[in-house]
């Protein structure tokens, strides 16, 4: 009886072991990074070491974040909550004002007895500007942080601007590119990779929420000359701004608003040759990124740290390279909120691709289940760790994502699994529908076809649940939105 007991004893003893170990969590992200991977299918770029992440766990085929511009998205991310639940919807929102009582992610770990560490930017941070700095962060969520900052930051008088005319006029939305002969090491980017593994090394012996934030391939776009080498300028393919700008005569003028201005490709007075250089320059950031991403799996690996992490890699929102005839973000358009999403780890499907719909407030929640804590109440995403396991379980949750231009004027997108509907203003600005079975790159706007007005109905009633929740405040005085910010350059 008593050897009986001491081996029911001994199970439940173990069993408590396995219940408490602590999976750590590698979180990556990169800054207006769009889907021109070759894991998602653009062989012409170069990223060997998202490809291999890619095929240790599940790639998201279609991921999209809830709001396309940085602050918002990322406060969403760290949040799990929607933009409209929050109140978080200009670039320099205050989080703490609108949510005091939130518990972020890192928190959220932190408090699970997590070093959780952040190197770079994950919160919005002005980009160059404010690089070296804790930007917009928010120091609850960390045990410590860390600004490191390189040649992009300290020599940017070296960097060439489109048009020339705009020198020294800020970078923060810019055409502009900068291939130095330098070593990775030079560069914020390269420095940022470098302090998270050191971070890694330093606290491989304890669970840990190492946050490792990239700011390119957000402009200026500046890398090594090696990656500018990757991609040879004549192999460097945009449409033609005429037939590019052809395919938005059928969208309500709203959608368009912050860009109608300032064309060719956003910035005015900017030639095609100009505007390819600056496809060309991000390619290579993107491709510099890369570079980074593999040395902290080789961290990891060295370090006998890949069975006992959870890494995710994301983007915060996708990114015009002139296609329409746009450029940069800022639009409920697919190519503007589909974003790269990779997910691996203990447990989790190797070489998985998911192609439902799936949103970026679904991060939170996701990486608290795999990681084998309670998911909390409240968040408005739910956990990913079904697809995980099987990414072709059946999943019919829509994404929806939403665009702000001021308190009066909104735009909000449900994808499904084959459709994308758009509607400003409730509608009274102009709707726009896209069936992505026959139209992927969303060129034909059926919106005034009899045909499909019932489907329009049934998604109109599902986003009235989102966009009702709306509650508005103006742009904090100390950080105008871009819209506000190009009228005053008017």
């Amino acid at each position: 009886m008593f050897v009986k007991f001491v081996l029911v004893f001994f199970v439940l003893l173990q069993g408590s072991f396995v219940a408490a170990e602590k999976y750590n969590v590698l979180f990556i992200s990169a800054d207006d990074l769009n889907t021109d991977l070759g894991c998602y299918g653009v062989e012409q770029v170069k990223t060997p070491n998202i490809d291999r992440l890619a095929k240790m766990g599940v790639r998201f085929d279609r991921a999209y974040c809830q709001q396309a511009l940085c602050g918002p998205s990322r406060a969403s991310v760290m949040t799990g909550l929607r933009p409209n639940t929050s109140g978080f919807v200009w670039l320099k929102d205050d989080l703490r004002k609108l949510q005091p009582d939130v518990v972020t992610l890192g928190q959220y770990f932190k408090q699970k007895g997590y070093y959780s560490g952040r190197v770079g930017k994950i919160y919005h941070y002005g980009n160059p500007s404010e690089i070296g700095t804790d930007g917009h962060d928010d120091p609850q969520t960390w045990t410590e942080t860390f600004n490191p900052y390189g040649i992009d930051r300290s020599q940017e008088e070296k960097i060439t601007v489109y048009p020339a005319s705009r020198k020294g006029k800020g970078l923060g939305i810019s055409m502009a590119w900068w291939d130095p002969e330098s070593a990775d090491d030079d560069h914020t980017d390269g420095k940022v990779a470098s302090k998270a593994i050191e971070l890694i090394e330093q606290h491989k012996d304890e669970p840990f929420f190492i946050a490792t934030g990239f700011f390119n391939p957000h402009c200026p776009y500046v890398a090594p000359k090696k990656y500018f080498d990757m991609y040879p300028l004549e192999e460097i393919k945009m449409q033609g701004l005429k037939e590019a700008k052809a395919d938005l005569a059928d969208v309500p003028k709203i959608a368009l608003k912050r860009d109608g201005k300032f064309w060719p490709y956003y910035m005015k007075d900017i030639t095609y040759e100009e505007a390819r250089k600056c496809k060309q320059a991000y390619y290579a950031c993107v491709s510099f990124i890369d570079a980074q991403v593999g040395r902290l799996l080789d961290s990891l690996e060295k370090n006998n740290l890949m069975e006992k992490t959870i890494i995710i890699f994301w983007s915060d929102h996708g990114y015009f390279l002139g296609e329409k005839g746009l450029w940069y973000k800022r639009k409920n358009f697919e190519r503007s909120v589909r974003a790269p999403m990779l997910i691996s780890g203990p447990g989790i499907v190797k070489g998985g691709e998911v192609f439902s719909p799936v949103e970026f407030i679904d991060i939170y929640p996701s990486l608290v289940d795999m990681a084998g804590h309670k998911v909390p109440q409240g968040l408005d995403g739910v956990s990913l760790r079904p697809l995980l396991k099987n990414p072709k379980l059946e999943w019919n949750r829509p994404a929806i994502s939403q665009v702000h231009y001021s308190p009066k004027e909104q735009g909000y997108s449900i994808r499904t699994k084959r459709w994308r509907y758009t509607e400003w203003n409730g509608g009274m600005a102009g709707k726009e529908l896209y069936d992505h079975k026959t139209d992927p790159d969303e060129i034909t706007n059926l919106a005034d076809k009899p045909e499909y007005q019932s489907l329009m109905s049934g998604f109109s009633s599902q986003l009235l649940k989102y966009s009702s929740t709306y509650t508005a405040h103006k742009p904090p005085k100390n950080g105008d939105s871009i819209l506000e910010i190009f009228k005053k350059k008017k």
